[in-house]
């Protein structure tokens, strides 16, 4: 478990490099993890045995982990008590990007589908 972590650190530090080097808008962890997630199809199909067990550790570590991603959200919620009168200054503004954000997501989203099931459509 110990070496699975240690893979997935250098993944991560590996995507923040790569951003820091090419000046990208993509945060480094996400680079990292399409990094990781191109090595393990890459070697989906590798029947090495070592291979095999590295790739079975680093999907069941990755697995425990998620099982504890909600603790990562505590944080947040402290930062949002403790900015509570920030937050109460600002709330106009705050509820409007929530309600646009959303309305344009959906809107984007909808023309997206709409465009690739005429594309489907098509063929």
């Amino acid at each position: 478990m110990l070496g699975a972590i240690f893979t997935i650190f250098i993944f991560q530090l590996a995507g923040e490099a790569f951003q820091k080097y090419f000046d990208l808008a993509i945060p480094g962890p996400v680079i990292g993890l399409i990094l990781m997630l191109l090595s393990l199809l890459l070697t989906k199909q590798n029947i090495n045995p070592n291979v095999t067990t590295f790739r079975t550790n680093i999907i069941n570590t990755s697995e425990n982990l998620l099982k504890y991603l909600s603790l990562l959200f505590v944080p947040i919620g402290v930062g949002v008590i403790m900015h509570l009168q920030l937050l109460e200054a600002q709330l106009l503004r705050i509820i409007a990007v929530i309600v646009l954000g959303t309305i344009f997501t959906m809107i984007f989203t909808s023309v997206i589908f709409l465009k690739t099931s005429k594309a489907k459509a098509d063929e």
